[in-house]
């Protein structure tokens, strides 16, 4: 009897070894084929989905458009004089880009393509400050500078004060349990954070131009502001696909577009159209 069960045991053996090859087959193909089938349904969502719900394709043309603003300042130092340079806009452009070189550093997913095209045209708006402030003097304004000076200086003291004062701040309130306020402190893209004052910085810019939506055509730089309307189309979108989400980035780029616009318009139609008609 035990040799029968030894004889059975042994026969099961073999048979179950024999059939692991096979189970272990069938096993990777199952895997494969749910993995093929995984993949597949992914790639028809990305193509149902499409260009407009693409964070990266967003990402690559908010980049270009700022490429494209930073290429402007260059080419207007080498090409257009001193004279026709913004200060108060040049210094906007100044905080604005240094602002959106760290939102684009920290912001989901990041763009490091967006904050090395900030951070160059960081160098490229003080250098032309720098020619403005230089013809400034070079011509007398010596008044002008020297209040400009003292505005830019109050400025940079009261930033510094807000970058020191506001982590401290924004602890304070998210602990005080104070309701309203407190779920302000704690927003992710709220008054306490670079999501919040990198659209303000833009708003700066907006304003600026609706302000002086009269501006003579011959001090309106084509290159700057083709690149400030791209960059308003291309981010009211962008930011709307970003973590954390940014209502306010997307208002500010649809009024930056507008204003942009505007002034690109009149330029092109006073260089290009009026000139021909007469």
């Amino acid at each position: 009897m035990f040799a029968a069960r030894n004889v059975l045991r042994q026969t099961t053996s073999n048979h179950f070894r024999s059939q692991v090859p096979r189970l272990h087959r069938r096993l990777l193909s199952s895997g494969k084929d749910s993995v093929k089938e995984e993949s597949t349904k992914v790639q028809e969502t990305a193509v149902k989905e499409g260009w407009w719900t693409s964070v990266d394709f967003w990402a690559k043309l908010g980049a270009a458009a700022g490429w494209g603003m930073s290429g402007s300042a260059i080419y207007d130092s080498l090409q257009s004089g001193p004279e026709r340079i913004s200060m108060n806009m040049t210094t906007v452009l100044v905080v604005y880009s240094s602002l959106f070189t760290r939102w684009a550093i920290i912001v989901s997913p990041p763009n490091y393509a967006l904050a090395a095209c900030h951070a160059t045209n960081v160098f490229a708006q003080l250098n032309q400050l720098r020619r403005a402030l230089e013809y400034k003097l070079e011509t007398g304004m010596k008044e002008e500078v020297e209040k400009f000076a003292a505005t830019a200086t109050a400025g940079a003291v009261a930033g510094a004060a807000c970058l020191v004062a506001g982590p401290k701040v924004r602890t304070k309130l998210m602990a005080a349990n104070l309701g309203v306020l407190t779920t302000i402190a704690a927003w992710d893209a709220g008054p306490f954070t670079v999501h919040f004052w990198a659209p303000m910085s833009k708003w700066l810019i907006s304003g600026a131009s609706f302000l002086d939506l009269h501006r003579p055509t011959e001090l309106i730089s084509i290159p700057q502001y083709s690149a400030l309307t791209a960059t308003g189309l291309f981010f009211s979108r962008y930011a709307m696909l970003v973590v954390p989400l940014n209502p306010m980035l997307c208002a500010v780029n649809v009024a930056l577009f507008g204003s942009s616009a505007w002034h690109l318009g009149r330029k092109v139609n006073a260089d290009y159209i009026q000139d021909k008609e007469e």
